[in-house]
């Protein structure tokens, strides 16, 4: 894995020209026509040269999408898609889910290391 989850690609897999837009959209989590249409209206309005021109040293300046991201399911991508746009959000979630687990753990261990009698008892008679 030489490669980085956070990092900008482009997504020549789903790409139509280069994968410059597809890669934007998987970059920000949105969808890619979207990032197609807006691309034209930008370039129509008034940004003729620059958008191409950057379309392209975009294009040249980027690598393409590693194949092992491509074949992240659904869940994984929605997460790196989250920590690439919200950080201090996802970070947040991820304290959430491990004070959670540390909660049950902390449970578990009461459970077993308590001196409940019949508990013993049980285990005594499986013996």
């Amino acid at each position: 894995m030489d490669f980085r989850r956070t990092k900008f690609y482009r997504d020549k897999a789903h790409g139509k020209i280069l994968g410059v837009c597809s890669g934007l959209a998987d970059y920000a989590g949105v969808d890619v026509t979207l990032v197609r249409v807006l691309t034209v209206i930008m370039t129509l309005v008034g940004g003729f040269p620059w958008i191409v021109v950057a379309y392209f040293v975009t294009a040249w300046l980027t690598e393409d999408k590693p194949r092992a991201l491509q074949e992240m399911d659904s869940d994984e991508t929605r997460f790196w898609q989250e920590v690439r746009t919200k950080p201090t959000v996802s970070l947040r979630n991820v304290k959430n889910r491990f004070r959670d687990i540390n909660g049950r753990l902390a449970k578990v261990e009461t459970y077993i290391t308590s001196q409940d009698r019949r508990l013993a008892k049980e285990i005594d008679n499986l013996r």
